[in-house]
């Protein structure tokens, strides 16, 4: 597998340092809201790298945090009158009910701040003793950029170009304005522990320090998270892990571009501000999560309703391909014929590229391009009449429902049956609509009973009235069937 590396700045092979092993933490949540489409599309990301390596073979160990002590969360239990740990706990629930919505499996550890202080006190200690880090009269404790010589590497700035509130103001207790806080010393009505500089907290930057090095031995192989992230956050971990242990954090950091909202950047500030639960109102959690897939993982991706429109109409003509493909191998007879050449190779050239683009990078834009060409031959082989009968168009539809299991394990898509999704996917989409129901029920069955009287002047004005409605009808052979239009 190729993977970019953010550290060097390019796509590199990607070994893992123990063979057949990989150990791979990637930063979580802050528990004090409700997840927006901005965490959907990072835990997706990393979800699907998982179960991709995971299909490659690899034994892959998996640890994802969640911050459960911040400002944040101290802001938020003060305005519902809850303790901190209450509204930690509250939201880490929420992310669980989330991400189990979009397929997005658990990691195998999930560490949280509060249980990891005494590792975090124990690797402010050691990077005081080195002369790394200091303490000041209030109790903070703060790391000296600049007795980090790689300090820069991950977001390639250079430290005598940066700034951090440009100067210190009086009074101030840092030695440099580029300083950051390993540990927060105690304010009145905030939760803090004991520590060697009095009651206080831990800075931010430090929780995934100190909680991967509990968890795994150092380097790890992988550690990700949003791109907003590799400054200043993993440069500041990067700075602390390896001033404090003398060896490298990761050998490979992988970021995942950002959302946008309609062209612009997500804020609530701009009232443009998705969470999950907003768009779950209106759309499958598959057509999100196929949605979130459709771009490369680097790459920004725009969220629209249009977007989410048409990465509905494309899954469900994926679902719709299976399910025709499934009552093709229903049939009992099949003509001793095989299919034409050209048909089997470019099954096998499009199954195997999907495999490629997987490897590359993790392009799963890629990967879904394929799917779709897989998508577009099977119904060409389906609606040729003499093709479909045939014991060669038999192997390759069973090849096609192989390859869907395939897919369903590394992109956690498409594992429903296909009578299940196209189901729901209707209801949903009548509920977006507002259209009710019962009342396409109510006029499905006076159209079947006017059909029956052949009373077929009424059978086409109900048929009529459900068109109104956004209601498409198509006789069948088993008989009429809706879908909304």
């Amino acid at each position: 597998m190729q993977l970019y590396n953010t550290l060097t700045h390019k796509k590199e092979a990607f070994i893992p340092l123990t063979e057949g092993k990989v150990n791979m933490y990637v930063c979580g949540i802050t528990a004090y809201d409700l997840c927006h489409i901005g965490h959907a599309r990072s835990a997706v990301v990393f979800d699907v790298l998982v179960r991709y390596l995971r299909s490659t073979g690899l034994e892959v160990l998996f640890a994802r945090n969640f911050t459960d002590v911040d400002d944040k969360i101290i802001k938020r239990a003060n305005e519902e009158g809850l303790s901190s740990k209450e509204v930690a706990e509250k939201y880490i629930q929420t992310f669980y009910e989330d991400m189990d919505s979009l397929n997005v499996l658990r990691a195998d550890i999930e560490p949280k701040c509060t249980e990891h202080i005494d590792d975090m006190i124990a690797m402010c200690e050691n990077l005081i003793a080195k002369g790394k880090a200091y303490s000041t009269e209030s109790g903070d404790v703060y790391f000296r950029v600049r007795e980090f010589k790689d300090y820069g590497k991950l977001s390639g700035r250079d430290v005598n170009d940066m700034r951090s509130g440009a100067r210190i103001a009086p009074g101030d207790e840092k030695e440099d304005p580029l300083d950051f806080a390993l540990w927060k010393g105690a304010k009145p009505g905030e939760p803090s522990w004991e520590s060697p500089w009095g009651p206080g907290r831990p800075g931010w930057h430090i929780e995934c320090s100190a909680m991967s090095h509990r968890h795994m031995p150092l380097p790890l192989d992988i550690h990700g998270g949003g791109l907003d992230l590799i400054f200043p956050h993993h440069e500041n971990e990067i700075a602390q892990s390896e001033a404090a242990t003398e060896k490298e954090m990761a050998r490979y950091w992988v970021h995942n571009g950002f959302v946008q909202i309609d062209s612009e950047k997500m804020s609530k500030s701009l009232g443009n501000f998705k969470t999950i639960r907003d768009i779950l109102e209106s759309y499958l959690p598959e057509v999100l999560r196929f949605f979130l897939l459709t771009k490369h993982y680097r790459s920004p991706i725009d969220f629209s309703f249009i977007a989410m429109d048409e990465a509905e109409k494309s899954i469900k003509r994926i679902y719709e391909t299976k399910l025709a493909v499934l009552n093709e191998l229903n049939k009992s007879k099949w003509s001793k014929s095989a299919l034409p050449e050209d048909i089997t190779n470019e099954y096998k050239e499009q199954s195997a590229a999907f495999d490629a683009a997987m490897a590359d990078d993790m392009n799963t834009a890629g990967a879904t391009g394929h799917i779709f060409s897989l998508v577009r031959l099977m119904n060409r082989v389906i609606e040729d009449k003499a093709m479909r009968k045939s014991e060669g168009a038999k192997a390759l539809f069973e090849s096609f429902i192989a390859d869907f299991i395939k897919w369903s394990e590394v992109l956690g898509l498409f594992a429903l049956a296909p009578e299940t999704f196209l189901q729901d996917l209707k209801l949903k989409r009548a509920t977006r609509k507002n259209i009710s129901i019962d009342a396409i029920e109510k006029l499905m069955t006076q159209r079947l009973e006017a059909r029956k009287n052949k009373d077929f002047e009424a059978a086409d004005t109900i048929r009529e009235k459900l068109t109104e409605l956004g209601v498409d009808v198509r006789d069948t052979p088993s008989g009429p069937v809706w879908d909304v239009i």
